[in-house]
C-alpha cells in the first residue's frame, strides 16, 4: 500500500500496515530487524562485502610485500615520504567503490524489484524505512571493514618488519588512520544510500558516486592553484580521505575536520533523500 497525498495520507497512516494484525504497531525497532533480515537476504551483500574485504586485506598486503621487495631501489625523497601505515591500508583506494556501490544498491534494489512498496506500506511514515536502512548498512559496514582495517595493518607490517620499515599501533597518528579507513568507508557507503534514496537508479546513482569520489578530485587539478587552494580541501573525498594519513599534507584539513566535513556531505545526501522518499510516490 502506497500513501497518497492530500487528505488521504493521514487516514493512511493511521491505518495497521497490509498483513499484520491490528494491535501491532510499527516501531524502528521492528524496522531494523525487517532491514536487518533484508540486507542478509541479498547475495549482493555477500558478494560485495567480501569483494571489500579481499581489496583491504590483499591489497594492503600486495604494496607492502612489493615495498619490502624494492625498498633498496627506491630514491631517497621517496623513502623519506614513506608511510608504513599508508601502504598497509591502501587497499581502501578499491574499497570505497565496492562499498559505494552496496550503498546504492541496498536502496534502488528495492525500486527494481518493485519491493520498496512492501516496505512502505509497511511503514507508512517512510523515515523509519530510510533510518533502518541506514543505521543497519552503517553498523554492518563498520564492523566488516574496521576488522578488515586492522587485518591489513597487522599483515602489511609484518610483511615490513623484516627491512625494519614497519610501524605500531602506538605511533602517532596510526591508530586513528585504521580505525579511520572504516570510518570513511562507511560514509562512502551512506553517501550512496542517500543518492539511492534521490536518484532510485542502481546505475544513475553508481555514476553520480563516482562522479562525486573520482572525478570532482581530478577535475579540481586543472584549477589555477590560488582557485584550488581554497576548494579541493573542501571537495567530499579530499576531506574524508585526511582522517586515513598519518601526516597531514600543508594546505589540507585536519583529519577529523576533514572527517566532519565528509560526513556533512553524506548527511545531505540522506535529508535529501528522505525528502524526496516522503514527497514522491515509490
Amino acid at each position: 500500500m502506497t500513501t497518497t497525498r492530500g487528505a488521504d495520507t493521514q487516514a493512511t497512516a493511521s491505518l495497521p500496515p497490509a498483513g499484520l494484525p491490528a494491535n501491532v504497531k510499527v516501531t524502528q525497532g521492528r524496522v531494523l530487524r525487517s532491514e536487518w533480515l533484508k540486507f542478509w537476504s541479498l547475495r549482493s551483500a555477500y558478494y560485495t562485502l567480501t569483494a571489500t574485504v579481499m581489496a583491504v586485506i590483499g591489497l594492503g598486503a600486495l604494496f607492502s610485500a612489493v615495498t619490502a621487495n624494492r625498498w633498496n631501489l627506491m630514491p631517497i625523497a621517496e623513502r623519506a615520504r614513506f608511510e608504513p601505515a599508508a601502504v598497509s591500508l591502501r587497499g581502501w583506494a578499491l574499497a570505497q567503490l565496492v562499498v559505494g556501490v552496496l550503498g546504492v544498491l541496498v536502496v534502488t534494489g528495492e525500486y527494481s524489484t518493485g519491493m520498496i512498496r512492501s516496505s512502505l506500506g509497511a511503514a507508512p511514515k517512510r523515515l523509519p524505512v530510510l533510518i533502518g536502512k541506514a543505521v543497519v548498512f552503517a553498523l554492518i559496514t563498520f564492523v566488516i571493514t574496521t576488522g578488515a582495517s586492522f587485518v591489513a595493518f597487522f599483515l602489511g607490517q609484518d610483511l615490513l618488519v623484516g627491512i625494519h620499515i614497519n610501524t605500531t599501533l602506538s605511533a602517532p597518528g596510526v591508530l586513528r588512520a585504521v580505525i579511520g579507513t572504516g570510518l570513511y568507508l562507511t560514509v562512502v557507503g551512506l553517501l550512496g544510500a542517500g543518492l539511492g534514496f534521490i536518484i532510485r537508479s542502481t546505475a544513475g546513482g553508481i555514476a553520480t558516486l563516482f562522479g562525486i569520489l573520482l572525478v570532482l578530485p581530478a577535475l579540481a587539478e586543472v584549477l589555477p592553484q590560488s582557485w584550488g587552494q581554497h576548494i579541493n580541501p573542501y571537495l567530499p573525498s579530499n576531506a574524508g580521505q585526511e582522517i586515513l594519513t598519518v601526516h597531514t599534507e600543508p594546505g589540507m584539513l585536519a583529519p577529523w575536520t576533514g572527517f566532519g566535513v565528509f560526513c556533512g556531505y553524506a548527511a545531505v545526501a540522506l535529508i535529501s533523500g528522505a525528502i524526496v522518499l516522503k514527497r514522491r510516490d515509490a
